[in-house]
C-alpha cells in the first residue's frame, strides 16, 4: 500500500494576536488508512494527525477547536472522536455525521464524549435535504445544532427548509457563494436572511474556496464578510479548515494569512473577540 501524504507545518506566525480561549471551529483529523478505513470514493488520502493539528494552533495562538467529522470517513465517526478525547472536553469539542436510523442511546453516548451538532454535507451524492429536519428535531433535544455545507445556488433552495429548523443551524465557509457576484448573490442575500434571525451561525472560513483573487489577501471575499459582520456579528464563527481538503498538499493556505484577514475585515478588537472566543464558547459550550 502507498505511503499517505503528510500534512506539515509549516506555516507563518499570524500578526493577530488570540484573546484568551479563542477557538478553530472547523478542521479536520485525518489519521493512518489502517486505522481509519476510507469510504470508498472518498478523498483525500492525507496523513494530517493530531500533533500536526496542534502545532498549527501552537502556531497561530488559539487555545480550543472544533473537531468537524470530514467526509472522507463519512459515519464513522472514530477518528473525529479520538482527537476531541487526547484534547479533552476543556478544549475540544466534536461535530459528527449520523445515518437516520442512529438511535437515542448512540446519540447521548456522542454527546458525553464531546459531540455538539451533526453534519450535512451536500456535496455528496448519499445527502440531502429531506434527512436533516427530522435530524435537526433530534439534535434539539440534545442542545445541538446542525452543521450545513453546500456550494452554488444551494443557499435558495435550502433556506426554507433551514428557517423551520428547531436548532441552531451553522453553515459553513460564508454559504461557498462566489465572490464573484459579491453580497448581491442570491444565495449570499439568502444567507443574510438566515443570520438575521439569530438561529443561524455562519463560519468565516476557507476564502480560498471562492475567492478569485487569492492569497494571502483575498480581497474579494471583504464586503461579504463586511455584511455578515454588520448583520449579526454574534453569530459570526472563525474558521481555519485543516488540513484545507481540496488544496495539494504542496500548495496548502498559511492559516496564519486567514487569520490575519480579520485585522482588516473586522477592525474593531472587541467584534473580534467575540468572534474568536465568545460565540465559539456560546455555541459550543466551553466554560469560562
Amino acid at each position: 500500500m502507498p505511503t499517505q501524504p503528510r500534512m506539515i507545518d509549516r506555516g507563518r506566525k499570524p500578526r493577530l494576536l488570540a484573546p484568551p480561549h479563542a477557538c478553530e471551529t472547523h478542521s479536520h483529523i485525518y489519521g493512518p488508512r489502517e486505522r481509519y478505513p476510507h469510504h470508498p470514493g472518498r478523498t483525500p488520502d492525507l496523513l494530517a494527525d493530531l500533533p500536526t493539528f496542534l502545532a498549527m494552533l501552537e502556531r497561530i495562538g488559539l487555545e480550543r477547536a472544533v473537531i468537524v467529522q470530514p467526509s472522507l470517513y463519512a459515519f464513522d465517526n472514530r477518528a473525529t472522536l479520538d482527537a476531541v478525547a487526547a484534547m479533552g472536553l476543556h478544549r475540544a469539542r466534536g461535530v459528527a455525521v449520523c445515518r437516520p436510523t442512529v438511535t437515542d442511546a448512540e446519540l447521548r453516548d456522542l454527546d458525553a464524549r464531546g459531540i455538539r451538532g451533526l453534519r450535512f454535507f451536500l456535496l455528496v451524492d448519499d445527502v440531502g435535504l429531506d434527512v436533516i429536519e427530522p435530524m435537526a428535531r433530534r439534535s434539539a433535544d440534545l442542545g445541538w445544532h446542525v452543521v450545513v455545507q453546500g456550494h452554488g445556488d444551494w443557499l435558495v433552495e435550502a433556506a426554507p427548509v433551514l428557517h423551520r429548523l428547531p436548532c441552531p443551524v451553522v453553515i459553513d465557509h460564508l454559504g461557498r457563494t462566489p465572490a464573484a457576484a459579491g453580497t448581491d448573490h442570491a444565495g449570499f442575500r439568502a444567507l443574510l436572511g438566515l443570520l438575521e434571525t439569530g438561529n443561524c451561525w455562519v463560519k468565516i472560513s476557507a476564502p480560498y474556496i471562492t475567492s478569485d483573487v487569492g492569497p494571502p489577501t483575498y480581497a474579494d471575499c471583504g464586503p461579504r464578510i463586511q455584511a455578515l459582520v454588520e448583520t449579526r456579528p454574534d453569530r459570526l464563527l472563525w474558521a481555519a479548515n485543516w488540513p484545507h481538503p481540496n488544496s495539494p498538499v504542496d500548495a496548502k493556505p498559511d492559516e496564519a494569512d486567514c487569520l490575519d484577514l480579520l485585522l482588516d475585515w473586522v477592525p474593531d478588537e472587541t467584534t473580534r473577540r467575540m468572534i474568536l472566543a465568545d460565540n465559539p464558547a456560546t455555541l459550543y459550550g466551553f466554560e469560562g
